[in-house]
């Protein structure tokens, strides 16, 4: 109905390019609630000042901002144990990388859900992606698939949907549907080692250039000049 108040959506929004653009659509069609997750990973104070900045940008008045000891606790991963180096993208196979952080999303969802529930939301949106991605097991959507079903076992009213608007989308055309939207790149964080400038040779940031450079336009976030 014209005027009428547009429902609630909680978005998980960690500050890089994939979940910049999930947020985006998330207030194109939902009064929208942003939730960030810090969890010992090295890069946890530029992603924070990133969810501060893009949130304002977007006009997102509900902010979640909390924090996971448990996957530092953990470890296993590049980005949680400084024992683990970050590789670099060409070093990478055809295996799950050392970047991967052990069922991550589940614990994302598992803030996002409890939030949804409290606020009313009936939508999660999360930007997993699975085409020119990491390989990363918590991405694909089976997974989400999956994790439906525990939502609406396991909440009062069953009826909140965790929704993956990008997961089959390359990153290019991520990058293509960020532009239409206005999603603010230049507020963004991707890289896995560096808070000043990003690396440039990390998979993330060997992502995320080749798929600004298919498209034709500059990254708008500093690089370390190489």
């Amino acid at each position: 109905m014209p005027g009428s108040k547009p429902s609630r959506a909680v978005v998980l929004l960690s500050g890089g390019m994939d979940s910049c653009v999930c947020a985006a659509l998330a207030v194109r069609d939902y009064e929208a609630a942003a939730v960030h997750v810090s969890y010992g990973q090295r890069t946890e104070e530029r992603e924070r000042q990133s969810f501060l900045a893009i949130s304002q940008r977007l006009g997102i008045l509900d902010k979640l901002m909390v924090r996971n000891e448990a996957l530092r606790a953990i470890g296993g991963s590049a980005l949680t144990d400084d024992a683990i180096a970050v590789p670099e993208a060409q070093e990478i196979g055809h295996d799950v990388p050392v970047t991967y952080v052990p069922f991550r999303n589940a614990h994302f969802l598992a803030v996002a859900v409890s939030w949804a529930e409290v606020l009313g939301a009936k939508k999660v949106f999360i930007g997993a992606v699975e085409p020119d991605s990491s390989g990363y097991p918590d991405c694909r959507p089976a997974y989400y698939k999956a994790f439906n079903e525990v939502v609406k076992a396991g909440t009062k009213e069953g009826d909140i949907e965790i929704v993956t608007p990008l997961i089959a989308m390359r990153k290019n055309e991520i990058v293509r549907l960020g532009l239409e939207l206005g999603a603010p790149f230049d507020l963004t964080w991707s890289c896995y080692s560096r808070q000043d400038q990003a690396c440039g040779i990390c998979d993330s940031c060997a992502l995320r250039l080749r798929a600004f450079a298919a498209v034709g336009v500059q990254d708008p976030i500093p690089y370390v000049a190489r």
